[in-house]
């Protein structure tokens, strides 16, 4: 479904991505591991429009998206849920879901989108009770909730979730881990950036590991919680005691 060649980016004359190549299939949830700074968001907004490449190729669903807008990119069927949610605090719950079918507003029959915003509400039932509550008033967890149903309103083929755990309580890191195996379980396809290794590599199918802007290794998940240098990066003493017993 998505196919990046040897993409490269930079801020200036600082290079943040270097010679990137990797691949998600129809359905897969692909994990993307690396450390503050290593170049995973970058990444996302590159294949997203919103950052420009110096070089390399895009391709999803076999059409090069390398210089189209993130706006067609999101009628193209690729969506992504942002860092730190980026919702329109002063709007309502209701507001903020009908905004993410925005690109869709002339070509979507209002029936459709009707039926997909019931769907929405469906999947998170706290939502529903909110609807007219601002979206600024939420906790972290039901934020991101939000930004996550927001997503799904665009329709997406493909979905890219940005440290969708990022500044959550244990507890609602469960709920919003539970939440993409729920997506991925009716069909969603994700490409998931973030910092807990251990949760993220758990429900995924694959992984890669960037270091510095560059793919240092890959694998299925499963190989990967089993790799020493991925176990003492990114997995912490604990996990790797109880792997060793």
């Amino acid at each position: 479904m998505l196919r990046i060649r040897n993409l490269s980016a930079s801020y200036g004359k600082i290079p943040v991505l270097r010679h990137i190549t990797f691949h998600v299939r129809t359905g897969e949830i692909v994990t993307l591991v690396g450390s503050n700074g290593a170049g995973k968001s970058t990444l996302l907004n590159v294949i997203s429009g919103l950052k420009r490449q110096d070089n390399g190729d895009i391709w999803f669903n076999e059409n090069k998206i390398n210089g189209m807008k993130p706006h067609q990119i999101v009628e193209a069927g690729l969506v992504q849920v942002p860092e730190a949610r980026q919702l329109f605090n002063s709007m309502t719950v209701e507001e903020n879901i009908a905004l993410g079918a925005y690109v869709h507003r002339r070509s979507m029959e209002k029936k459709r989108l009707r039926a997909r915003e019931k769907e929405t509400y469906k999947m998170f039932p706290v939502l529903a009770k909110r609807r007219l509550q601002r979206a600024g008033s939420l906790s972290g967890g039901e934020q991101q909730m939000l930004s996550i149903a927001r997503a799904l309103m665009a329709d997406p083929k493909l979905l890219l979730l940005d440290e969708p755990s990022l500044g959550l309580a244990p507890l609602m890191v469960q709920e919003i881990f539970r939440v993409i195996q729920d997506l991925r379980a009716k069909g969603a396809t994700i490409l998931l950036v973030e910092q807990n290794a251990l949760a993220a590599l758990q429900i995924s199918d694959r992984g890669y590991v960037i270091e510095s802007g560059r793919i240092i290794l890959s694998g299925e998940s499963t190989e990967l919680l089993e790799n020493e240098e991925v176990q003492r990066a990114f997995l912490g003493k604990e996990y790797r005691a109880k792997w060793e017993r």
